[in-house]
């Protein structure tokens, strides 16, 4: 597995939490953002500022427009983006330290400090505002932050290569559905209506990467060729930190990522591959 996407798979679930665990709703809430999405929209747009819905709509890119426009603008009414900040890092410390194994994070967190200060940043919109952050003083809060930047790099890149390959947003989501997800996981957390969702589907279909809703072997084709430029991508943080740096970290994020792992619930609508057993 290319390193880009060795780390991936342990960095992801450090960042995750941010979404799908109690620790988080409840800090989101008592920001004044009830409701999962609510505390979603907020905490991930948070870093661009009081954002409208447009932006937003273009930067997370499978979200059908109805859905992010539902949560945006009325979210800053709610809370400001700096509540909103505090809240989703508190929620992910409190999750994370409920659960990583115990020890010192410094060397880990200065690794992956070292990795996320090295994000390539035009056209990366979501991981430069999170770089343009303050970094927490703690080495929890900074472990997290570190993989919050890199996952919205590589987050970017991947938009960038789903553009390169002509998908669109509902595009997107019907041609993972037929590889390696669900329709019925990912439509409606995505927010997409039937009609939409068809259309897509005819789509894709017309494109010769659909047949009776089964991935064709072109749809399978274009899947590792879009893999293989977002880890081209996503690379240069891991050429940055060196390979000793990367194959120290590479060790010390190992148990922290499965830890962090067993909170997310399965499934869920972030589909990646597991590391292999440490």
């Amino acid at each position: 597995m290319d390193i880009a996407r060795r780390m991936w798979t342990l960095i992801e679930p450090l960042h995750a939490v941010t979404y799908f665990t109690p620790q988080a709703r409840a800090a989101f809430e008592a920001a004044g953002l009830r409701g999962f999405w609510r505390g979603y929209f907020a905490g991930r747009a948070a870093p661009l500022g009081a954002v409208g819905a447009g932006p937003v709509e273009a930067m997370f890119f499978g979200f059908a427009p109805a859905m992010v426009r539902r949560a945006l603008p009325d979210v800053w009414n709610r809370a400001t983006p700096a509540a909103a900040l505090i809240a989703r890092l508190d929620g992910a410390r409190a999750a994370l330290s409920a659960v990583l194994p115990g020890g010192d994070l410094t060397e880990a967190a200065s690794l992956l400090r070292r990795a996320a200060e090295a994000v390539e940043l035009p056209g990366r919109p979501l991981a430069a505002a999170n770089a343009d952050l303050p970094w927490p003083e703690d080495p929890l809060g900074q472990l997290w932050h570190a993989a919050t930047v890199l996952r919205e790099h590589r987050g970017d890149g991947h938009v960038a290569a789903l553009l390169v390959a002509g998908l669109d947003g509902a595009e997107s989501l019907v041609w993972r559905s037929s590889l390696d997800s669900t329709r019925e996981v990912l439509q409606p957390a995505r927010g997409w209506t039937d009609a939409q969702w068809e259309a897509a589907t005819d789509r894709l279909a017309a494109r010769g990467w659909l047949d009776s809703g089964a991935a064709t072997e072109a749809a399978r084709a274009a899947r590792d060729a879009v893999e293989r430029q977002t880890d081209a991508l996503a690379a240069g943080p891991w050429h940055a930190l060196g390979p000793d740096g990367t194959a120290t970290l590479e060790k010390l994020l190992a148990p922290l990522s499965a830890a962090a792992l067993r909170l997310l619930p399965e499934p869920n609508p972030i589909v990646f591959p597991r590391a292999a057993p440490q």
